[in-house]
């Protein structure tokens, strides 16, 4: 059983990483074996539309980062995704790691999995941010438990946010609940 968090933001330590290691914190105590993947540093290319990936049921670029941390989405039980806000939705980045996932459509390698969605935003905009993190885990089949939406800008800010860090404990309880079997 495994839970794996993946940050979308170019900020290793941003605030996205932090609300995501929140929802992570309540897994690690309990025992469940957790990893964190920040995409700052990878790199990701864009999807190129080629279609070729129906054919071989897995992306065709082989020169990034994006397949080897695909496997571990794949490997994963729950999966908690996040991004910034960066005009009114999720982060380019993570929209490239996102994209690239099509194909695994073709055969619904995804589904079965749980997810939570995660957005931080200075200000407006993390609604819809949530909504097409949520667009991604609908489609790909993810049983979801529900997502956070945190507030801050600079770095660390998000510290602040005491209902925002107490959502993602609440989620990270909740993936306990259903992970851990009772004694």
């Amino acid at each position: 059983m495994s839970v794996l968090g993946i940050s979308g933001s170019m900020r290793e330590n941003g605030n996205t990483s932090r609300l995501i290691r929140a929802v992570l914190e309540p897994c690690e105590k309990a025992g469940i074996k957790t990893e964190f993947i920040s995409l700052a540093g990878k790199e990701i290319k864009p999807c190129l539309g080629c279609e070729k990936c129906k054919e071989n049921d897995w992306c065709v670029i082989r020169n990034d980062d994006w397949g080897s941390i695909m496997e571990k989405v794949l490997g994963c039980e729950v999966l908690v995704i996040g991004s910034p806000t960066y005009y009114y939705d999720v982060c380019g980045h993570l929209k490239n790691f996102i994209d690239r996932s099509y194909s695994l459509y073709h055969r619904r390698q995804l589904a079965g999995r749980k997810a939570v969605a995660v957005s931080v935003c200075a200000n407006k905009g993390g609604a819809r941010t949530i909504e097409t993190l949520e667009g991604f885990l609908n489609s790909h089949e993810f049983a979801y438990l529900g997502w956070v939406r945190g507030k801050g800008y600079l770095e660390g800010d998000i510290e602040k946010d005491r209902h925002g860090l107490n959502r993602a404990r609440e989620l990270g309880e909740k993936i306990v609940q259903l992970l851990k079997p009772p004694d």
